[in-house]
């Protein structure tokens, strides 16, 4: 019973405290000093965890308070294993009708076992034996790594057809609700977890194992180091039960596969390190055919390719993966920067793929050959240095000539590096490994041998040098980078693919692990944002689509329009960025839309651009700019497209795209000569009420000509059109274009007609087209500016004109209209004013030729001024003179 709890709850009948008790108390009354095999494995480890999680915060041996996420991975083991003793005793109640559970296999847990159950035993560890007597230890590590998965390819199973399996694999797996996992991200602490479970079980024995003899050392030193340095045990074999206070063994997978059948049942508990390591046909058979403790997997790859985690551990009881790990801040956040291949490694895609026994992978020699050049190697030094240069970090190359090889280039551009593999000896590994610690080492070059196993805090940039296809492969790398370390702002992880490759492309990625929708470079992908002097690495401003899926792209287009990097995307998302961009752009990010087409060499985006926002952008400001740009381009087929969308705007808009391209092709020349006409005659009938208003001003016969054309039909009306073309060949060149474009057919006679006038009025585009840019009206704005100017102006001259007369002589003030050249004066004045066509020239020969009676006419400017003060009044004086005394 632990604090705050009542004996009438915790020790009702029926419940799995109480059923615990009630078998201990058995055991006591049959004589037994210490509980037995069986009561540890079934009550042991959930008594141990409730224990634990009573506690305010869940602590170790040392006092190390557990994490969430840690605590989380044993509450639910504890929720898995009360919920399946209360089906249990709900199937012991129920009687009838109850399912026994089979007879343990490997199990030599009681002293009354009968004789012919040990020799089954024999028989299936016998049979095992021969089975695995190919299978010898090797302390190699890399031939460590791949003893579990060394099978060929022709014993590979598609996922599918394993999933059909599932259900009947279950069925004859009568163990499968004793086996447990979770996943927790690399780094995360899943060493710190197995500690749990070992503090839980005080009186079971525990077995860890893994698959790499260096991490057995690790495992001891961690048990040392968190205070069960009493209860570390070497292997139990056979009958040893040990010393009864829990014994904590470590061991390979190999060391398991081979002793499987022989093994104490002293372990009630079994912790599967990197449990999809296990998943081979061996270690998966011997794992299942010991039914008599409690499995528990963790790894931080669940989910893999071909073969799942859960084929082998049904139960998962926690996950806390990649993403929770950096968002909680329990790993360093992780940023990732994409570098494009060079041109010898862009024949990846040449490479196949091969099936290996939980994933797909490509071909390695293959990939070894493809990058192991030398041009190549001093390349990623080189970058590396220019980028990196002191930044600790670990690189994957394509096999143990490439590692070193690569290892050879990074030294000599100066860079403090060295290549390791599975032939390096194992003193000389742990003393490179530990010059690495203290900074004696910058980078470590590696084929695999680094993926897993092997921790570093100081780790930050994890360069995958040769690409992978295995999701689980590509995790484990990144897990180098992943722990959190003092002056560490963030791991970095370095992709060598193209900036926009997409999740469904066989090379994995950062963004393609963890399901992420945009690539920036350099930005954080995973983890909270932390701003700093730790930060290396320049951020861009622009982001990339990287989602597969055609629904989440558009969203991204959506979402992201102004912050995508254009040039990065394929042709036809190019043009599609164009049209959105087009069509929403405001007038203040006008110059900045049309500066993320500035990598477009053909011109077909801008062009695309264009027209969309002379077709669809709501702002008339944006369309008339538009056409100014389209007319810029000099494209004759723009200018076309540009032409036919003028036509269907609103009126008053209409006649500014209309003057925007009269203009355009009065100044340059655009299209052959007949385009130009048909573009001129076409955006003069989309005006035609301007140019009608001019005629009709100038020429009043211009009205009923029209009125004639319009109002008659058939033969009367190509008689009508006849009349208009020659009555407009006597007027002058504006006049006749404008009384052309002002004119209507409807019948093809009438049409030919006018179509030959305009012919022949359409020899120079150029002249036409200034001709009839000159019919539309001045704008509103600067009209009123003009008229206020030429108000202010005829004033100031009325002033000075009424200061001049008043200072005059006194005989010119008496002189008559007679002295002045008659009536002449006035009537000259009155024509300037009227601005009639000659009135300046009648001004001139006015003010210069002599009289009648030989005066000259300017004599007469005093008379007229005279005239002008006594109409205007005797103002103030403008001139800032001061008065005659």
């Amino acid at each position: 019973m632990h604090d705050g709890e009542s004996a009438a709850d915790v020790l009702a009948v029926g419940t799995p405290r109480r059923m615990a008790l009630d078998d201990a108390l058995s055991e006591l009354e049959a004589g037994h000093a210490v509980p037995s095999t069986r009561w540890r494995r079934d009550w042991s480890l959930m008594l141990g965890l409730e224990r634990i999680l009573s506690e305010q915060e869940p602590r170790l041996a040392d006092g190390t308070t557990l994490n969430p996420h840690q605590v989380d991975a044993l509450s639910g083991t504890l929720t898995a294993l009360l919920a399946d003793r209360m089906r249990s005793a709900n199937g012991a109640a129920a009687g009838n009708g109850s399912v026994a559970t089979a007879a343990p296999v490997l199990a030599v847990d009681e002293e009354h076992e009968a004789h012919d159950d040990a020799e089954d035993d024999a028989e299936v560890a016998a049979a095992l034996a021969a089975l695995d007597a190919e299978h010898a230890e090797d302390e190699d590590e890399e031939e460590v790594q791949r003893g579990d998965s060394g099978e060929d390819e022709a014993s590979w199973e598609a996922p599918d057809e394993t999933d059909e399996d599932v259900d009947q694999a279950a069925a004859e797996d009568p163990n499968a609700d004793k086996r447990f996992w979770f996943e927790h991200a690399t780094g995360a602490g899943k060493t710190v977890a197995a500690m749990g479970f070992v503090e839980a079980s005080r009186t079971g024995g525990v077995l860890i194992l893994t698959h790499r003899r260096n991490l057995v050392d690790q495992f001891n030193e961690e048990l040392r180091t968190r205070g069960y340095a009493d209860r570390v045990s070497a292997a139990l074999l056979g009958e040893d039960k040990g010393h009864g206070d829990g014994p904590v063994t470590v061991e390979t997978y190999q060391w398991f596969v081979r002793n499987a059948g022989e093994i104490s049942s002293a372990y009630t508990i079994v912790i599967c390190d990197e449990a999809h390591t296990a998943l081979g046909e061996k270690t998966s058979a011997a794992i299942r055919a010991w039914t008599g403790p409690i499995f528990i997997g963790m790894t931080a790859t669940g989910a893999l390719i071909a073969r799942h985690v859960t084929d082998l551990f049904p139960t998962q009881t926690s996950r806390f993966d990649l993403a929770q790990a950096a968002r909680r801040g329990v790993i360093a956040p992780l940023r990732c920067i994409r570098i494009p291949p060079g041109p010898g490694v862009r024949t990846i895609a040449k490479v196949p793929l091969r099936r290996g026994e939980v994933d797909v992978e490509f071909d390695q020699e293959m990939l070894a050959e493809l990058l192991d050049q030398t041009p190549f190697n001093f390349a990623i030094a080189d970058l590396y240095r220019t980028r990196f240069n002191g930044v600790p970090g670990v690189v994957y190359a394509a096999g143990v000539r490439h590692a070193y090889n690569v290892a050879e280039a990074f030294r000599e551009v100066g860079i403090k590096a060295e290549g390791v593999s599975g032939e390096t000896p194992k003193r000389e590994l742990a003393a490179i490994l530990a010059r690495y610690e203290r900074g004696d080492i910058d980078v470590l070059v590696n084929a695999q041998l680094l993926a897993e196993g092997w921790n570093s805090p100081r780790a930050t940039i994890c360069m995958h040098l040769a690409p992978t296809a295995s999701k689980r492969i590509y995790q484990q790398r990144v897990g180098r980078v992943t722990r959190r370390h003092p002056g560490k702002e963030a791991g970095v992880v370095v992709d060598f693919v193209h900036p926009a490759t997409k999740h469904d492309d066989p090379v994995v990625t950062l963004h393609s692990l963890l399901d992420r929708d945009v690539y920036r470079g350099g930005a954080i992908v995973v983890g909270p944002v932390r701003r700093g002097r730790g930060r290396r690495v320049r951020v861009e401003r622009r982001v990339i689509p990287v989602a597969a899926n055609e629904e989440r792209r558009h969203e991204i287009f959506e979402r992201e329009l102004w912050r995508i990097a254009v040039e990065h995307l394929d042709w036809g998302e190019q043009h599609m960025w164009a049209a959105l961009a087009a069509a929403r752009v405001q007038p203040s990010g006008w110059r900045r839309a049309r500066a993320m087409l500035h990598f477009d060499r053909s011109g077909e985006l801008k062009r695309r651009f264009l027209l969309t926002a002379v077709e669809r952008n709501k702002s008339s400001q944006l369309r008339v700019r538009a056409l100014q740009e389209i007319a810029a381009l000099k494209d004759p087929e723009a200018f076309d497209l540009a032409a036919d969308l003028v036509g269907t705007w609103a009126r008053d808009e209409r006649r500014e795209g209309a003057k925007v391209l009269f203009q355009a092709l009065a100044e340059k020349r655009i299209g052959r000569r007949d385009q130009a006409n048909a573009w001129i005659w076409r955006l003069a009938e989309c005006t035609r009420e301007v140019h009608e208003e001019y005629a009709v001003q100038r020429w009043p016969e211009t009205k009923r000509l029209l009125g004639l054309l319009v109002n008659s039909a058939g033969a009367a009306h190509a008689r009508n059109a006849r009349r208009l073309v020659q009555s407009a060949r006597t007027q002058d060149r504006r006049l006749q274009a404008a009384l052309l474009a002002a004119a209507v057919a409807h019948t093809p006679e009438a049409e030919e007609v006018l179509r030959g006038a305009r012919t022949r009025l359409s020899r120079k585009p150029g002249a036409l087209s200034r001709e009839l840019l000159r019919n539309f009206p001045k704008g509103k704005g600067r009209g009123r500016r003009r008229r206020r100017k030429r108000t202010g102006e005829a004033a100031d001259e009325a002033l000075v004109g009424a200061e001049i007369v008043r200072r005059a002589p006194a005989g010119l003030l008496e002189a008559g209209p007679d002295a002045a050249g008659g009536d002449g004066g006035g009537s000259s004045s009155a024509a300037a004013a009227s601005g009639e066509p000659g009135a300046a020239e009648s001004d001139g020969a006015r003010d210069g030729a002599p009289s009648e009676d030989g005066a000259s006419s300017g004599k007469a400017r005093p008379a007229r001024r005279r005239r002008r003060r006594a109409a205007g009044g005797a103002p103030a004086d403008p001139l800032g003179e001061p008065e005659a005394a």
